[in-house]
């Protein structure tokens, strides 16, 4: 052996989660700084100057629920309970519909339980006229922006008011009065076609933001990794979220990069700027969203957002997390509940009681029950109509082509 041999040999790394069913994970490996350690630098700083955002976590909400810190923007108390009302309305929508699986009436569901604050904290950070590229637990953005109820029961029952006409996954929404692009089953298409509408708009001359979403998973895809290239390149108004809920389908978050550093930290690389985020803190995903969404319309382009949480649910109706993860590991999550903590918050401030809440759930209940009663009338996934077979033949073309007459012909349509 010579000097420059080494005896070590190449090893290949496979990362795993720290634990596994029938362990505890307590989480005491994560960092969780306290409110005031994160600054809060001008729309206009030089990317480089704020690399320590991507590895820290803006905070907002202590554990006992007080607002503190640089990222402090004193919301009013009209947002917190708007904020507060959506994400339950949000939630109790989703148990609804998860209890619809159960009972055969639709096909397929997916909850965000956990991770509301993020939907709807960014929702209301941002204008309804900004476009969003929603990935598939963004429902609260929709509850947010005022998309009836009916209609997203509707789509997830692909009943004949189903405005996708069948043709998507339930919860796959799309609503171009709202400017929500049709949520894509294909991991991470929807960030390069953000950025790509942005650039359009800022091309145009326009004054309108996009913003898009895709899970810890999805930033190993390469359309990823294109988008933050030309997002970079191109300075578009667009704001790029992670949401890093530690668990992508049953792969833990270390198997996408999240063993070696941050997803934040992904953006530093192509010199856009980045933030973590206490994404169960609606306060500090607000203030994170609203400085992005500021900077982009002031015309200095791109921000990456990584959004830290936990998935409580499982990854849709067809998961079962206790194959793959400590069955209590939700409930030692350090960050906590983004509903508990907003409304904990609420009550110190004398915005909000515990009466109020139970009231405002028992009547979001009755509603969503009035709603699902109506949406059935329109049919479910084993009664009722659906939408008429021949529509598949639609919406392809601007103009029918001939082999597609053929093919409506050969069914006798």
């Amino acid at each position: 052996m010579t000097k420059h041999q080494s005896s070590r040999q190449n090893n290949l790394h496979i990362p795993e989660p720290k634990f596994r069913p029938g362990q505890t994970n307590d989480f005491a490996h994560l960092k969780i700084p306290n409110v005031d350690e994160a600054p809060k630098p001008a729309i206009d700083c030089n990317p480089h100057n704020i690399r320590d955002l991507a590895y820290g976590l803006i905070r907002v909400l202590d554990d006992e629920g007080q607002a503190g810190g640089a990222w402090n923007i004193n919301i009013t108390p009209d947002i917190l309970r708007q904020g507060l009302k959506d994400m339950l309305l949000t939630r109790l929508f989703d148990d609804r519909m998860q209890l619809l699986h159960r009972t055969g009436k639709i096909s397929f569901y997916m909850k965000c339980t956990g991770e509301e604050a993020i939907s709807v904290a960014h929702s209301l950070a941002l204008k309804n006229s900004d476009m969003v590229f929603p990935s598939y637990r963004n429902q609260g953005i929709l509850i947010s922006r005022g998309y009836p109820l009916l209609d997203m029961m509707c789509q997830c029952l692909s009943n004949s008011r189903d405005n996708c006409k069948g043709r998507q996954l339930p919860i796959m929404y799309s609503w171009k009065a709202g400017n929500f692009f049709t949520i894509s089953g294909n991991l991470a298409t929807q960030f390069s076609q953000a950025v790509g509408w942005a650039m359009a708009e800022a091309r145009k001359g326009g004054n309108r933001v996009c913003t898009t979403f895709v899970g810890d998973g999805s930033t190993a895809e390469i359309d990823f990794h294109s988008a933050l290239t030309f997002a970079a390149t191109f300075n578009p108004p667009v704001i790029l979220n992670i949401v890093n809920n530690q668990w992508a389908i049953s792969s833990n978050q270390v198997v996408a990069g999240g063993e070696r550093t941050t997803f934040a930290a992904r953006g530093i690389g192509v010199g856009l700027p980045s933030l973590r985020v206490d994404g169960n803190d609606f306060l500090a995903v607000y203030a994170a969203s609203k400085w992005a969404a500021d900077r982009a319309r002031a015309g200095y382009g791109a921000t990456l957002i990584e959004h830290f949480t936990y998935r409580v649910a499982p990854h849709s109706t067809s998961d079962d997390p206790s194959a793959y993860r400590p069955a209590d590991e939700d409930k030692n999550w350090p960050l906590g509940d983004p509903l508990e903590r907003l409304k904990t918050h609420l009550i110190n401030i004398d915005e909000w009681s515990e009466a109020q809440h139970e009231q405002l759930a028992e009547q979001y209940t009755a509603e969503i029950k009035a709603e699902y009663k109506q949406a059935e009338s329109y049919g479910t996934l084993t009664s009722g109509a659906r939408p008429d077979v021949s529509s598949m033949f639609e919406d392809i073309f601007e103009e029918i082509t001939p082999n597609r007459i053929r093919q409506r012909q050969e069914l006798g349509l």
